[in-house]
């Protein structure tokens, strides 16, 4: 068992404490729910979802033989739906959206699907501007593709493109405001800037290491990286330069680590390998904090949501 925690934001004299503990089997995907009750926990157990305030596991479809194990996972929240959608990704190469019913208010699937060749899904993302009408996601898998799909609001799956890269295997992706939808490389440093709507390039440039992670801010113009060793980088969304670190305790093994902003985008969060996580001011690059998680163990994936007064790691 690996247990994982949730430090929560308080009005006291530290920024964050702990306020609930909860365990699994082999976690790799953390999703907060935009209106911070729910935790979406994915692995090789399937995905799991518990309730924050209650600290109770919900009930939801189990499907552990047959899909896989749940590698990425992400909350939408649509116009046209009064609850949120929960969105994940497995090693099998499947999709899958779980919403509550209205009669019994309990997760049901509304939709599954496998792509392609059923290779694993190494990461995923929603277009909130597409909340309106429709739901957009972006994926990337382990050979090199990204596709875009559209679920409507009739729980239909369509592909809008799917287009393979030359040598970059998509460890992160994001949606950009104009169209576009920004792919990191695992193992080359890319960061690739695609149109959303035929997949046709439009600008690409390097890191200077490795991405174990990446998180965009668009408001800011700016993107995080974790390069798998000891530090986090900042850099600018649009030209790739290079605008400060943010270094950490030197790792005993190197291991990819997630990476957020946090707090409208005033601080960079980081996962560990020695049992913390990390909270850095984005402007000056000075470790606010470090949150205790358990001792030597590692922490490679985190989340993060801004929900009213309270903020969740």
């Amino acid at each position: 068992m690996f247990p994982f925690s949730l430090p929560w934001f308080s009005s006291s004299t530290k920024r964050y404490r702990k306020t609930a503990s909860f365990s699994s089997v082999g976690c790799f995907a953390l999703a907060l729910s935009h209106n911070g009750e729910n935790l979406a926990v994915g692995g090789a157990q399937g995905i799991k979802l518990l309730n924050i305030l209650t600290q109770r596991e919900l009930t939801v479809p189990s499907h552990v033989d047959s899909r896989g194990v749940v590698t990425c996972a992400t909350w939408m929240k649509t116009r046209y739906t009064l609850s949120e959608t929960l969105c994940y990704g497995t090693n099998l190469g499947y999709i899958v959206f779980l919403r509550t019913h209205p009669a019994d208010k309990q997760f049901h699937e509304i939709c599954a699907r496998r792509l392609g060749s059923g290779f694993e899904i190494t990461c995923i993302t929603w277009d909130s501007a597409s909340a309106k009408s429709t739901c957009q996601i972006a994926l990337g898998t382990c050979n090199n593709i990204v596709q875009v799909l559209v679920l409507g609001a009739n729980l239909q799956l369509q592909s809008v493109f799917a287009g393979r890269l030359d040598s970059t295997v998509p460890r992160s992706i994001a949606f950009g405001d104009t169209g576009s939808i920004y792919v990191f490389g695992l193992y080359d440093g890319n960061v690739i800037k695609l149109s959303s709507k035929d997949g046709t390039v439009l600008s690409e440039h390097r890191c200077q290491s490795v991405i174990g992670s990446a998180a965009v801010h668009l408001k800011r113009g700016l993107f995080v990286v974790d390069n798998a060793t000891d530090r986090f980088t900042l850099y600018r969304l649009e030209s790739g330069q290079l605008v400060r670190t943010f270094t950490a305790d030197p790792p005993t093994v190197p291991v990819p680590k997630q990476v957020s902003f946090g707090e409208d985008g005033k601080v960079v969060i980081g996962g560990s390998n020695n049992g913390s996580v990390y909270v850095f001011n984005r402007r000056t690059g000075v470790l606010i904090e470090t949150l205790s998680h358990t001792a030597a163990t590692l922490v490679p994936t985190i989340a993060v949501c801004h929900s009213g007064e309270m903020k969740g790691v």
